[in-house]
């Protein structure tokens, strides 16, 4: 069984990229080499990432978030 990522999605329920059963699986980002584990959302294809930045909330309460530019590889994390 393969699992096919798609190519941008979400972590926020509010969004249209949002796949609650693909997140329950455990997806990981590396960006630029390097693991990310504050990302909120990713696009391969334009190849940018959106992460949190620290613990400043908007006026909504939402995390606040910086789209950062580079090559982005999501992956399925496994369980060991």
């Amino acid at each position: 069984m393969t699992d096919t990522l798609p190519d941008r999605l979400s972590s926020n329920p509010d969004s249209p990229f949002y796949n609650e059963e693909l997140l329950a699986k455990g997806v990981g980002i590396r960006f630029n080499g390097t693991e990310k584990t504050n990302v909120d959302e990713y696009c391969v294809s334009e190849g940018w990432v959106r992460v949190t930045a620290g613990n400043a909330k908007d006026r909504f309460g939402n995390p606040m978030t910086i789209k950062l530019k580079g090559k982005v590889e999501p992956y399925l994390q496994t369980k060991a």
